[in-house]
């Protein structure tokens, strides 16, 4: 029975036009219902996790919740701080923020201890996520009191226009990724074909998907909301598979017309490359997915928005490799054989067809240790990659904090004068506490009981304020800490009120729910959240690529080789991560400052999205090798002529993936910076030193054993089906 994609693929051959513009009607139907229904952006609900998101569940549920707040800082632009023009500046300011509709509330103006700044702080209304959105009004009012006083200077940070920059230069970064992934990659597949038109074929393919999947994506968010971080992994991940998997394809059609010497015609080689690489693709493709969705198991609402990126655009991208690409195959073929007849009939010679490479010296090098001394191979290959695997054992995680955002946002720089200025204003905890109304007294006396002990605390500053809900069932106790909220003392704090403060107060009241909020708070509950998270998603991930690869392969060893060597890949990829990120030496080579760990998302989203990806390499490389087998090659053999007829496609992949993930070590914005080279660095380890040295010598060990329980057949055997199966017509020219 012929296969799902052969079909698809004499249909697109037969048709090509009307395949390659329903292709194109289809990318601007995603894009325009993208358009229409807009994107579903999360909500400061959707963020919360551990006891931190509880408290703010609670505060919420009491109207007391956390506001976003603006700090506006006015200094002299030289000299002293002349007092009386400060407060004429404050008092302005004052009045025009309390005009704006979004403001909630304006504090005094409060004077910092060396009385050089005078800072206003201005509450806004509203979600805290959509707070920067409205930094623009409190932007302007700001320039114009700075106008009406020219000998101070005004300037304006907090959580809104932090994150409004880094917004920003997130968007920057992107473009700056694309200026340098797309030349890179354009210049891969030249060299690759040796022709602009069929390099750019791929190119154009992968852009034109992730097109569609960022329409996709904006409906799909209605189901699933999106953390703003569905375009960046939509640009990364579909850059590097949609070029992939036509990579894969083009290549397969390319050696058949130099297999067949350009005797079969353009829409039999789409169909022979439909049959092998297509079905690898196809396979590839949902073995992308299907490893991805095990991010939903996290229960986390980023790494749902980029589960739910990541497989929108890989099924788009395997759509189109299912439609457009035979059409246009077909087209490019055609024009091909028009021009080979052109020649023809003027007598000249034909040119030979491109693709006729051989195994090629580097490629018979580099596996000559795995073909001759397997064993010793195996050895010395998993040894160096445990040996990457030891920094791992040092891994610190931690969550990326505002004090980790690149000092080239403005606002950044005006939070460290902030800091530097009001120490007290650095970090707040909010203990939330709900009971019945009836014991609102005693609310209020054991939260002052923690105010008290938290005055006598050195790790505690300033005046506490307790807040109670109108139907007092809520109270809120705001605790200041001079520390900046990635210092040990900060935590420390943290653990105070959890571990001493809240249980011998707050928590001797029968009934009540307590617990402390804050990004102290968050920065430490949601790593926790992800350790937690991290057995049962990387149990389903190694469930998934066992399952995925004995579908693909009808064999139990090479799913559970696959499980292995993704665990260890992986690992090594993690470990040399640690080695550069958590150390200083490569802060000058990669331009970042060490916060000596590593994002708290980002091991998660390795093993995820690198089991996935190495499934492109895995089913690629072992399909070939299983394609000869099944014509009675020996294994041994078989495993070597696979490796060598796919090697030139894998290292062009590797080549792309490698420059467009690295090109992500570009951005300013640390974890990005975590990402980009640890599936870089991955991608590398996967292509160059798992596949050309640990898969082919551990298959060549095992040797017939590799397919258990199924049976590879003979040379007899595979002569006689290859007669039976021989086809009733062919296309032959």
């Amino acid at each position: 029975m012929e296969s799902f994609t052969v079909r698809m693929a004499r249909w697109s051959a037969r048709h090509p036009w009307r395949a390659i513009v329903g292709w194109l009607v289809f990318v601007a139907l995603c894009l325009g219902v993208g358009s229409a229904v807009g994107t579903n952006s999360a909500k400061t609900a959707d963020y919360r996790v551990g006891e931190a998101g509880r408290a703010e569940a609670l505060a919420a549920e009491g109207h007391l919740e956390r506001r976003a707040t603006e700090q506006l800082l006015i200094s002299a632009r030289s000299g002293a701080l002349d007092p009386d023009a400060a407060q004429a500046a404050a008092k302005d300011l004052t009045a025009r923020m309390k005009r704006l509709p979004d403001v909630a509330g304006v504090t005094a103006p409060l004077l910092s201890d060396d009385s050089t700044i005078l800072m206003v702080e201005v509450a806004l209304k509203g979600e805290e996520r959509d707070a920067k959105d409205k930094v623009d009004a409190i932007v302007e009012q700001t320039a114009a009191v700075q106008k009406n006083h020219p000998g101070l200077l005004l300037q304006e940070t907090g959580g809104p226009s932090i994150s409004k920059g880094v917004d920003q230069q997130r968007g920057d970064d992107l473009a700056l990724s694309e200026a340098i992934s797309l030349p890179f990659t354009l210049i891969t597949l030249l060299v690759v074909f040796g022709s602009v038109t069929m390099a750019g074929v791929p190119l154009l393919l992968a852009l034109s998907s992730i097109a569609g999947a960022i329409g996709l994506s904006m409906a799909a968010s209605h189901l699933s909301p999106d953390a703003g971080v569905g375009t960046n992994v939509i640009l990364m991940i579909g850059l590097a598979v949609g070029v992939d998997y036509t990579l894969f394809y083009l290549k397969r059609e390319r050696e058949e017309r130099a297999r067949s010497g350009s005797r079969l015609g353009s829409e039999a080689l789409v169909e022979l490359a439909a049959a092998t690489s297509g079905r690898a693709v196809v396979v590839s493709g949902l073995a992308v997915v299907a490893s991805t969705a095990t991010l939903y198991l996290a229960s986390d609402v980023i790494f749902s928005s980029l589960a739910t990126g990541t497989i929108v655009v890989v099924l788009v991208a395997v759509a189109s490799s299912l439609t457009a690409l035979p059409a246009l195959l077909v087209k490019l073929g055609q024009r091909a054989e028009r021009r080979a007849l052109r020649r023809a009939r003027r007598g000249k010679p034909a040119r030979p067809p491109r693709g006729r490479r051989g195994d090629g010296r580097l490629w018979a090098a580099l596996l000559r240790p795995a073909a001759r001394h397997p064993l010793a191979t195996l050895c010395v290959s998993v040894l160096g990659l445990l040996a990457l695997v030891a920094p791992l054992a040092g891994l610190n995680i931690t969550e990326m904090s505002r004090d980790t955002h690149s000092r080239d946002i403005p606002a950044m720089r005006v939070y460290d004068r902030l800091n530097e200025a009001f120490p007290e204003q650095r970090v707040t905890h909010q203990v939330v506490v709900r009971a019945d109304a009836s014991r609102a007294a005693e609310v209020d006396a054991a939260l002052r009981e923690v105010a008290r002990r938290a005055d006598a605390d050195p790790l505690f500053v300033g005046a506490s304020r307790i807040r109670m809900s109108a139907d007092h069932r809520t109270g809120v106790l705001e605790l200041r800490v001079p520390y900046l909220g990635n210092s040990d003392q900060a935590y420390d704090s943290l653990d105070r009120l959890r571990d001493d403060f809240l249980p011998a107060t707050v928590g001797r009241i029968d009934g009540a729910e307590y617990g402390v909020s804050g990004d102290v708070a968050r920065y430490t509950d949601y790593p926790a959240h992800q350790n937690s998270k991290l057995p049962l998603v990387l149990g389903a991930l190694l469930l998934v690529t066992f399952a995925m690869t004995v579908y693909a392969f009808r064999s139990v060893v090479l799913g559970l080789i696959a499980v292995v060597l993704n665990l260890l890949s992986a690992a090594a990829a993690l470990g040399l991560l640690v080695l550069v990120f958590q150390g200083t030496w490569a802060e000058g080579l990669l331009d970042f400052h060490s916060t000596g760990s590593i994002g708290s998302r980002v091991p998660l989203f390795l093993f995820v999205i690198l089991f996935g990806l190495s499934m492109d390499y895995q089913v690629f490389v072992v399909s070939r090798i299983r394609e000869a087998a099944l014509a009675g090659v020996p294994t041994r053999q078989a495993v070597l002529e696979g490796i060598r007829s796919s090697a030139s496609v894998v290292t062009s992949a590797a080549v792309v993936m490698t420059t467009v993930f690295a090109s992500f070590v570009f951005l300013h914005i640390i974890e990005m910076k975590q990402i980009g080279f640890v599936l870089a660095a991955a991608v590398l380890l996967d292509a160059f030193v798992v596949r050309i040295m640990v898969l082919p010598s551990a298959m060549r060990l095992l040797g017939e054993a590799s397919w258990w329980p199924s049976r590879m057949p003979t040379v007899a055997e595979a002569a006689a089906e290859k007669v039976a199966a021989r086809p009733s017509a062919v296309d032959v020219r």
